[in-house]
């Protein structure tokens, strides 16, 4: 019997699964393993406390593992896969396939097959794989400079308009929201805080602007229509380069996968919306990816390459 371990290293946290030919054996989940945000120590150390986990959950060796696909940000970096590839291979028989965390959900989506992915969870960026299977992409440059429409682009808008609103006196109530999550007592205290450095974490005020909106607040629910309209224009320059390639079909299919899609109804329909006036041959999906079963998928897939 062959046995499989898939992991998703996001971005907030980890989760894995252990399975055989036909049924998933046991599930574990632990916190972020990303080295850009925790040390190298504690990755390791949550890694190893969640294979333990799901190998005892499973009732199975994780020596006799015949193969582990893991997606992980930051593959670019030469010492974030040497990390994988040590902490995983020490602790796990069988082969190692590490790819990237957006082609795990591209295959969870697809199948190996054609189609686009839009990635907007703690960061943001749009993958595309044509029917040669050629890949373009677009956005994933980063919170300073891109990640439009993520969680992190979300909150640092939220407030950014907050005191575009106290300047002008237009009503809102983004800051004092803003600045209760905080536990900033002022508006100074709020300023002082989003240009500390290293920064806040923007990402974990999403809800807080998803709330304001919910609350009817006008310039908390423009944001959000604002989010799905970046994503929709980035998801629209990879089509343009499928096209250009002659790699893309008449019509495409396109998925989506992070918790902004996934749990916020107004930009994922604004994302829609968009996407049916900038590019129209594309249909989006229902539901969110699971990036995981992408990573289940690559592992068994290649049983039988």
């Amino acid at each position: 019997m062959s046995l499989f371990l898939a992991i998703d290293a996001g971005g907030t946290k980890t989760r894995c699964l252990l399975a055989d030919e036909s049924r998933i054996l046991g599930r574990a989940v632990t916190g972020s393993i990303k080295l850009m945000r925790v040390g190298e120590a504690e990755a390791s150390a949550r890694l190893g406390a969640m294979l333990d986990e799901v190998a005892q959950t499973a009732g199975v060796s994780l020596k006799e593992i015949t193969r582990t696909c893991i997606g992980l940000a930051g593959l670019s970096i030469e010492a974030v896969r040497e990390w994988a590839e040590r902490e995983i291979g020490k602790a796990v028989g069988g082969e190692v396939l590490i790819a990237g965390d957006e082609e795990i959900a591209l295959d969870g989506a697809f199948r190996g097959g054609p189609g686009i992915l839009i990635i907007a969870g703690t960061g943001s960026n749009v993958l595309g794989r044509a029917s040669d299977g050629a890949m373009y992409s677009a956005g994933g440059w980063g919170p300073a400079i891109g990640d439009e429409g993520s969680a992190f682009w979300i909150g640092q808008e939220g407030v950014r308009a907050g005191f575009w609103a106290k300047d002008r006196g237009v009503p809102t109530m983004l800051l004092t929201e803003i600045g209760e999550h905080w536990g900033a007592k002022s508006s100074g205290e709020i300023v002082e805080m989003a240009n500390a450095r290293p920064g806040p974490d923007f990402a974990a005020l999403a809800p807080v602007v998803t709330r304001c909106a919910d609350a009817e607040d006008e310039l908390a629910i423009a944001i959000l229509e604002r989010a799905g309209a970046e994503l929709a224009e980035q998801v629209a320059l990879v089509v343009v380069k499928m096209k250009e390639s002659g790699g893309s079909r008449r019509k495409i299919e396109a998925a989506y996968t992070g918790g902004v899609l996934e749990h916020n109804s107004l930009v994922r329909s604004a994302t829609i919306s968009a996407l049916k006036k900038s590019s129209p041959a594309v249909k989006v999906k229902e539901g969110a990816v699971d990036a995981l079963d992408g990573a289940l998928w690559k592992a068994r897939a290649m049983l039988h390459s």
